[in-house]
């Protein structure tokens, strides 16, 4: 079973990166960022809205419970509209291989300080020597795509 979330993971590498440069060719053909933005999101708040029904097996949740969550609970779109309008304002000045390593760099150096202190309830998985070279080779392959 691990091997098939691997694969989706390395499915969503892929998916991110044909994402940029779509939604960076929609704002070329539309000469609006934010307005490319604007369909991305709807696309696929449209996407959503269709798949829902077929695979959401839960039950929805009460307008109480959705009124109790803490504020940053509600955060994550906000994130998803951060990542999507920068990647669709800077990939072609930044160019997507030194994209995808900046995003990739700052995408493992948070995600090792959250798991060290278990933040946003995630296991806690010390920072150790072996993660630390993980993560100096990752940031000197950054480097190097990035070295014209």
């Amino acid at each position: 079973m691990n091997w098939i979330l691997y694969l989706l993971a390395i499915l969503c590498g892929v998916g991110t990166a044909l994402q940029s440069g779509v939604n960076s060719q929609l704002r070329k053909s539309i000469n609006n960022p934010l307005f490319a933005a604007v369909i991305s999101f709807t696309v696929g708040f449209i996407t959503i809205l269709i798949i829902f029904p077929i695979f959401n097996k839960n039950a929805l949740p009460s307008f109480s419970t959705l009124k109790s969550m803490e504020w940053w609970k509600w955060t994550g779109g906000f994130f998803g509209v951060f990542f999507v309008t920068t990647v669709i304002m800077t990939i072609d000045k930044v160019g997507s291989a030194n994209m995808t390593a900046l995003i990739v760099g700052g995408q493992l150096i948070t995600a090792m300080v959250l798991d060290h202190y278990g933040f946003l309830g995630f296991n806690i998985h010390q920072i150790n020597f072996w993660r630390v070279l993980g993560a100096l080779l990752i940031v000197g392959g950054v480097y190097l795509v990035m070295k014209n």
